[in-house]
């Protein structure tokens, strides 16, 4: 990949990403240089040369405003799932009927990850590359969020609504939805966003045998 081109994939990874985990433009920019070459690249073989090449800084300056790759790396991890947490509650807030409040999830989780192809790309391959104490906290917030999702089921289950063999699958199952989105999904194919979210959110009800 030239410099180029990576320039290129920075500006068009912009607007995907969530706003609020870096405290000034540089440091955005930097971190999404970062989201770039570890999608592409993978985190083992990206360098802070390679990242301060792509926003066209050296060694000195880019550390002014980062402090190493693994900061990096956890700043997008543990910023994609606080992301994931915060839609799932907004998704659910204010709403009482627990099948709506499961589609809502599911179009939630789905549109997030059709918008965000980058963060689930290296949120799913690059957890192995996360060091300790920030590989637990990532792990923990993956938890949560899946735990999310079993208690909408067993809230179903419990009311009626819905007819599942395990809560547990059922959810993985959901959650499966949403992260294959970014193997297929482009902005300009036959479906637009909201087509994709409405048919995911169906599925999701499917799957949880709603009534």
């Amino acid at each position: 990949m030239t410099s180029q081109r990576g320039n290129q994939s920075v500006v068009a990874a912009r607007g995907r990403t969530a706003a609020g985990r870096a405290p000034g433009p540089r440091a955005v920019e930097i971190r999404n240089a970062a989201l770039v070459l570890f999608a592409e690249r993978g985190y083992a073989a990206t360098t802070m040369a390679d990242i301060g090449e792509a926003v066209g800084m050296r060694g000195p300056s880019l550390y002014k405003h980062v402090g190493s790759k693994q900061e990096l790396l956890t700043q997008i991890m543990t910023g994609t799932m606080d992301d994931l947490l915060r839609n799932h509650r907004a998704a659910v807030a204010g709403c009482e009927d627990v099948v709506e409040r499961l589609r809502r999830a599911a179009e939630a989780h789905v549109r997030y990850h059709a918008r965000h192809r980058l963060e689930a790309f290296v949120g799913t391959r690059e957890i192995r590359s996360l060091e300790e104490p920030h590989r637990t906290e990532v792990l923990e917030r993956r938890a949560a969020y899946e735990q999310a999702f079993r208690t909408l089921l067993g809230e179903g289950v419990q009311a009626g609504r819905f007819s599942v063999t395990t809560v547990k699958l059922t959810s993985y199952a959901i959650l499966d939805l949403g992260m294959g989105v970014p193997v297929w999904y482009r902005e300009d194919g036959d479906l637009t966003e909201d087509q994709v979210v409405y048919q995911y959110g169906d599925f999701a009800l499917r799957l949880a045998g709603a009534r």
